[in-house]
């Protein structure tokens, strides 16, 4: 059965990323379409590297009945507006967006760690992807609670700026280039220097003193995978263009080995381990770049707690932490429900 989709905020990295990757897994497409602000009205962008070119349409004006699904990238505030309206049409909403992770009501799905709660996207036809450093950590965790069962999990991300959309990737550009022809590298879109420096803040601070990307880590995991693991976050934006990285530290009930846990990882499905104890035996956000997999390595046992393990985690957050699982989700739902229904 093939399926029409809309892909909206089509012009941003995250929406080019979605038509990417439907064009290289060869969904089953009856039709696609590209919207976008009325700023993009009119523009011609290529779906994936087919040669075909779609222009985009706007979304304030776009009919969505009739439509199977729709990947929205749009941000919470036009989401709020817009999500609505397609799910009300009949459209099956899977969002980018922090709106409706939390929503009781709304599914937020990896389909490699939790595809059995998809089932429950019928209350408002709209399914919530994850933030994108939580969704390559649940990938990584999940065949390991499953094998001794997490009881606590200390994370310390290393964030690309593609995170933070074109400008944060244009802000490192210009400043790195600025620090070397010796001008200004004045913040814009971060609030210090990007470029050779890192930034221990992602998101407003809260209340208690984290910051909301890092609180969206803690609840987004226990709703994915397990609302009894504690979970601690500290969320660090560095002068990487694409791909997240991330120190996880983890404590369990049950006793594993490094040894065991390297086993359960090579089998697990959307990882690749690389974990060899030599130089270069393990890998960075630059090797994986454009891949689909979320890489794990240094694997090694925590002698500061019982049965604790140390990983080190790699993914590209515009596939895995975004565009890749939104699209995972809506080849999910047409195996397992739409097909049904038709």
């Amino acid at each position: 059965m093939a399926y029409r989709v809309v892909v909206a905020g089509a012009t941003g990295n995250v929406g080019r990323e979605m038509l990417n990757i439907l064009a290289e897994r060869e969904f089953p497409l009856a039709d696609i379409a590209a919207v976008a602000s009325a700023r993009s009205q009119g523009d011609e962008i290529e779906f994936g590297e087919t040669g075909r070119m779609l222009k985009v349409q706007n979304i304030e004006h776009f009919d969505p009945k009739g439509w199977d699904i729709a990947l929205f990238a749009i941000g919470s505030e036009a989401t709020a507006i817009h999500a609505p309206r397609f799910a009300a049409a009949g459209c099956t909403v899977i969002d980018n967006s922090s709106l409706y992770r939390m929503d009781p009501d709304v599914p937020l799905i990896v389909p490699e760690v939790n595809p059995g709660a998809i089932s429950g996207y019928r209350a408002k036809n709209i399914i919530a992807n994850p933030n994108c450093s939580t969704a390559q950590m649940v990938v990584a965790l999940k065949p390991l609670h499953d094998a001794a069962t997490i009881k606590r999990v200390v994370v310390s991300t290393y964030q690309s700026v593609s995170g933070a959309g074109k400008q944060g990737m244009d802000e490192l550009f210009e400043q790195s280039r600025n620090i070397f022809v010796g001008d200004q590298a004045e913040p814009h879109k971060f609030t210090k220097q990007i470029a050779f420096n890192v930034i221990p803040h992602i998101d407003k601070f809260l209340d208690d003193g984290f910051t909301k990307e890092e609180w969206k880590m803690v609840v987004e995991t226990k709703k994915i995978l397990d609302p009894k693991i504690k979970v601690v976050a500290t969320c660090v934006r560095v002068p990487v263009f694409v791909g997240h990285s991330e120190a996880v530290s983890i404590e369990f009930e049950d006793e594993i080995s490094a040894k065991q846990a390297q086993s359960i990882l090579r089998e697990a499905p959307g990882i690749m381990l690389v974990d060899k104890r030599e130089d270069g035996g393990y890998v960075t956000p630059v090797e994986c770049v454009g891949e689909y997999a979320t890489y794990v390595s240094r694997v090694r046992e925590d002698p500061t707690v019982d049965n604790g393990l140390v990983i080190w985690v790699v993914s590209d957050n515009l596939r895995k932490g975004a565009a890749l699982n939104a699209v995972q989700i809506a080849e999910l739902l047409g195996r397992r429900h739409l097909q049904k229904a038709a």
